[in-house]
């Protein structure tokens, strides 16, 4: 039997039926490394990149330790930010589709707490959750995690980074001591050692060596003599590519609002992602640019991790990384499911140590290039392809995608091909359009009706 499929472990039948519908065939390195493991009952500490697969590792993890009969928190994630939450919450119900009944909570900041009181009320089987919200629910005493067997940390690097570790002393004080803990990682700062020893029971480490194969990424190094040359450097980038989705990655976050302002001005459609940002506009930001109606997003490794957004045609490196395994995880945003990718890299020339880390790592040599001569094109700034709606009517108001849909291609309305992601939110929603007919679907969505009510339609820019 093939040890990397599926099949070859312990799994509850239901499970592996429904990975097979899909498309799940073989297991990535970390969850073939991991998942054994777990299966077993074992803490297990796993250092992966985002885009590996260690939410399915984790997740079938849980769900094969799961009673559904009994209702109670049995499992319990722990996410640094929302958009992270709501992606592995999305994940484990997609892989527990095939086990009816099973119910998974997401319980984070930046989202209403009225309907998450109402839910918790209801019970819930898994929660997925951001350390500050759920430290609110269990001092209120809305939460119990008496109950709970399994405890995941996923990028528990971001989390202390973020200052989360008092409110994960508090939670990890509250869960139960005979119960199973995993903790996935992108990098291991010396931090994170003393909660492994402190919070775990003879934890088994996995690592998955981060690196990318040059004929799906392509790598350039492109040298300048000093900082002045560096906006220059990422404008000539940006015009040569004419990507339709790409990512800048700053060290700090003072580097990342002066970019993505000094762009802006340039005329590029561009917006910043940092930590000190609210998560309403961050969340704002997020989907334009996954919706492809914003181009560029300068943003930190922090503010960026767990980002996972398809087709991302170019990186580029404003600054090298302090540290070579950053570097890793940030050229690996793009070159996803089997598409080629394209990173650039930005490197003053005094700044050979970090050229040598990242050699060592890589295990090859770095050439540095100068800049690609101007093009003809070097005056053009494509807009983007797409233009995001707001639409005043989400979840609440039992607005579901297929209503948008159907109000936009009505008669005498767009075709569906012109019509992009469509996003649900609690009290909102927002959905993309072809930038050629967006004055077409303002007018269907402010003129129509969703659930027979009219609902206020709006451009964001």
């Amino acid at each position: 039997m093939n040890r990397k499929n599926f099949s070859s472990l312990n799994l509850n039948p239901a499970l592996i039926e429904n990975l097979a519908t899909l498309g799940y065939k073989e297991m990535t390195p970390i969850q073939a490394q991991s998942l054994p493991k777990i299966l077993e009952g074992k803490d297990v500490v796993a250092q992966a990149k985002t885009g590996s697969g260690k939410t399915a590792a984790f997740g079938l993890g849980l769900l094969n330790n799961l009673q559904v009969k009994r209702f109670r928190v049995q499992s319990l994630v722990l996410c640094p930010t929302r958009e992270l939450a709501d992606q592995v919450a999305s994940e484990i119900r997609k892989l527990a589709r095939s086990i009816h009944n099973i119910k998974v909570l997401t319980l984070c900041g930046g989202a209403p707490i009225g309907p998450q009181i109402g839910s918790l009320e209801h019970g819930a089987h898994i929660i997925v959750g951001t350390p500050g919200r759920l430290v609110d629910h269990l001092n209120k005493k809305r939460l119990n995690l008496d109950d709970l067997n399994t405890l995941v940390l996923d990028e528990a690097d971001r989390m202390l980074e973020m200052g989360f570790q008092p409110a994960l002393d508090l939670i990890f004080s509250l869960c139960p001591k005979q119960r199973q803990t995993l903790l996935f990682s992108a990098t291991f700062p010396e931090q994170i050692m003393p909660i492994t020893k402190t919070i775990m029971n003879d934890p088994l480490t996995v690592k998955v060596t981060s690196t990318h194969d040059d004929s799906v990424i392509k790598q350039h190094f492109y040298k300048i003599k000093d900082n002045n040359q560096r906006l220059k450097a990422v404008k000539r980038l940006l015009l040569n590519n004419n990507p339709e989705s790409s990512a800048i990655f700053c060290n700090t976050k003072i580097e990342t609002n002066e970019l993505a302002n000094e762009l802006k001005m340039q005329g590029f459609s561009t917006q910043a992602l940092h930590g000190d940002m609210e998560q309403r506009d961050r969340d704002l930001t997020l989907i334009k640019f996954a919706n492809k109606s914003s181009s560029v997003l300068v943003a930190t490794d922090v503010a960026a991790r767990g980002l996972d957004i398809e087709n991302m045609d170019l990186v580029i490196n404003y600054h090298l990384s302090h540290d070579p395994e950053v570097h890793i995880h940030r050229i690996g945003r793009t070159g996803r499911a089997g598409s080629k990718g394209l990173a650039c890299t930005i490197v003053l020339e005094r700044e050979a140590h970090k050229i040598r880390k990242l050699e060592e790592l890589l295990n090859q040599k770095i050439e540095l290039e100068e800049l690609p001569r101007a093009t003809i094109q070097d005056n053009i700034i494509s807009k983007p392809k797409m233009v995001t709606l707001q639409i005043d009517g989400g979840k609440k108001q039992k607005v579901r995608p297929g209503d948008i849909l159907g109000a936009l291609t009505a008669k005498d309305g767009i075709t569906g091909a012109q019509v992009g992601k469509i996003n649900l939110q609690h009290n909102r929603a927002f959905v993309a359009v072809s930038r050629e007919v967006v004055d077409t679907a303002l007018k269907k969505l402010s003129l129509g009706k969703l659930k027979g009510r009219a609902f206020k339609v709006r451009r964001i820019s």
